[in-house]
């Protein structure tokens, strides 16, 4: 599985190391908080392909840039449900 979440918890972070887990990471934030890709994709200013695009774990040329610095640094990033 690409993500490694700590536990079935949404309250858990998602460990990001590629862009299937990216993609798996932001569907499972926006369905949990309760919107429908266009929804998102509005209120994102995206159209709402490209986010499904994400969402499945497409490697987009950003997405596919970020993971290479990402790399070379010996980091990785971690979703979590922020207090905004």
């Amino acid at each position: 599985m690409p993500t490694e979440q700590e536990s079935s918890t949404t309250s858990n972070p998602y460990r990001v190391y590629n862009a299937a887990a990216l993609g798996a990471a932001l569907r499972h934030f926006r369905k949990e908080a309760g919107l429908t890709q266009q929804e998102l994709a509005d209120r994102v200013g995206l159209q709402r392909s490209y986010l499904s695009e994400l969402e499945v774990g497409k490697e987009t040329e950003q997405v596919r840039r970020l993971f290479q610095v990402l790399r070379q640094l010996g980091v990785r990033i971690t979703l979590d449900k922020a207090e905004w």
